[in-house]
C-alpha cells in the first residue's frame, strides 16, 4: 500500500494538535487520504448547534488537485445539493496547492455562515434565498433540527 506523503503527514499532525474551533477531524485509520469531519453549525445561523458530518478525500495527486468533500448530513443550503456535494470555489477553479485541508474546512465553515445563492448547486434553495430569505432560513433551521442532531 502507498505511504502518505510528508505533506499529508504534516497536515494530519497539524490538524490533530492545532484544532479549529467548531471543526473536529478524524483520519481514517485504514486510509491516510480519507478524513471524517464534524462541523458544528456556526452561531447566529440557521445551522447553529447542528452537528454536520462531512467526508474529505484526498486525490492521488494531492496537493495538485483539491480534496473531494461531501456532506453526509442532510442540509438545506444553496451551495450544497441533496447528494451532499459542495459548490465552493476553492474546491474547484480557485484551488491552489498552497491551500491545505485546514483552509478547505474553514472555507466550508464560512460557507455555512454566508450562503451564496448566486452560485448555487441547490437551485430550489437558492431561489428561496433570493425570493424570500426568511422562509429559506426557517427551512434551513428545520433541516438542522431534524437531521443535524448532536452525536
Amino acid at each position: 500500500m502507498a505511504q502518505p506523503t510528508p505533506r499529508i503527514i504534516k497536515e494530519t499532525q497539524n490538524l490533530a494538535k492545532d484544532k479549529v474551533q467548531g471543526i473536529e477531524v478524524t483520519p481514517d485509520p485504514g486510509n491516510f487520504k480519507h478524513f471524517f469531519v464534524i462541523i458544528i453549525g456556526p452561531p447566529n445561523t440557521p445551522y447553529e448547534g447542528g452537528v454536520f458530518e462531512v467526508e474529505l478525500l484526498l486525490p492521488d495527486d494531492y496537493p495538485m488537485s483539491p480534496p473531494k468533500c461531501v456532506f453526509n448530513t442532510k442540509i438545506y443550503h444553496p451551495n450544497i445539493d441533496n447528494l451532499g456535494r459542495i459548490c465552493l470555489d476553492v474546491l474547484k477553479d480557485k484551488w491552489s496547492p498552497a491551500l491545505q485541508i485546514r483552509s478547505i474546512l474553514l472555507s466550508i465553515q464560512v460557507l455555512l455562515s454566508s450562503p451564496n445563492p448566486d452560485d448555487p448547486l441547490n437551485n430550489e434553495a437558492a431561489n428561496q434565498w433570493k425570493t424570500n430569505e426568511g422562509v429559506a432560513l426557517m427551512k434551513a433551521r428545520e433541516y438542522t433540527l431534524k437531521y443535524a442532531k448532536k452525536h
